[in-house]
């Protein structure tokens, strides 16, 4: 069996590649650069890039299954394209947020994806995690680099953020296994932590003292904005929050405990 992992190279991809291989499967990683995927000794490594449909059609050749990353855009198109090279299942990329679809920015975005998936007749799951602690790399991580220091709005808001790594499991127990077909997994974190919680943390496991900046509504939005983000992602972003408690966890699907936002820390010491 073939395993076609799309988005191979990024937070969640790269998890599946490594638990495809640990399993024992032939994995076949499409990026748009394959000379700088730096993936494992092993893996299938091809060009192919979901925003062009023409270029799927040999990542998809002897497929049988496929794990796909959300682009609404093509999803139709890739669905299609799967069908006709024979593959029998994938597994969606997708959010919590498409159980709030109908002009929500996120769940739009991904309801899309998992609807194009379910009108081609394959065996489909739908993986819906809560917000990726993986999202803290790109939020965060560069100014505790360099000013020790988190700026970032509704510091007392509280979510359940989610390990790539425990995404990826889902979606490897979806892939491998039987018994998820038609299914959508929605889960969370272990733990319900509010922003000046998270950086607590972060201090404590990185031994280093952090300070945190709340932002206002219009001080984020000029941030962002400033930062090239699109006016939909932030008007999104900064809507008014709603506290996210403790529910059902990837561990309900895998049967391991879910990892905490400490572990996750401690996995990403060198990028903070």
């Amino acid at each position: 069996m073939t395993v076609l992992v799309t988005g191979a190279t990024g937070n969640v991809g790269r998890h599946v590649v490594k638990g495809l291989l640990a399993a024992g499967e032939r994995v076949r990683a499409m990026t748009r650069s394959p000379e700088r995927a730096a993936l494992p000794e092993g893996v299938e490594v091809v060009r192919g890039d979901l925003a062009d449909p023409s270029s799927l059609d040999t990542a998809l050749a002897g497929v049988d299954r496929a794990y796909l990353f959300p682009l609404p855009g093509t999803a139709e198109e890739f669905a299609a394209r799967a069908a006709k090279a024979g593959v029998r299942r994938i597994v969606v990329l997708s959010s919590v947020s498409a159980e709030y679809a109908d002009g929500d920015y996120s769940g739009d975005h991904h309801t899309a994806v998992e609807r194009a998936v379910e009108a081609s007749g394959l065996e489909w799951t739908h993986v819906r995690p809560g917000e990726f602690m993986a999202n803290l790399l790109t939020w965060w991580a560069p100014t505790i680099r360099a000013e020790g220091l988190v700026r970032a709005p509704f510091g007392a808001a509280r979510s359940a953020p989610v390990h790539e790594a425990d995404i990826a499991d889902v979606a490897l127990a979806a892939l491998l296994q039987d018994g998820h077909a038609g299914r959508a997994y929605s889960f969370a974190g272990p733990e319900s932590l509010a922003k000046h919680e998270q950086v607590r943390t972060l201090s404590r496991v990185l031994g280093r003292e952090l300070r945190f900046e709340e932002l206002t509504v219009d001080g984020a939005r000029a941030l962002w904005l400033g930062q090239g983000m699109p006016e939909e992602a932030v008007d999104w972003l900064l809507q008014d929050p709603v506290d996210v408690p403790v529910g059902p966890t990837a561990e309900h699907i895998t049967g391991r405990p879910a990892r905490t936002f400490a572990e996750w820390v401690a996995d990403h010491r060198a990028d903070f």
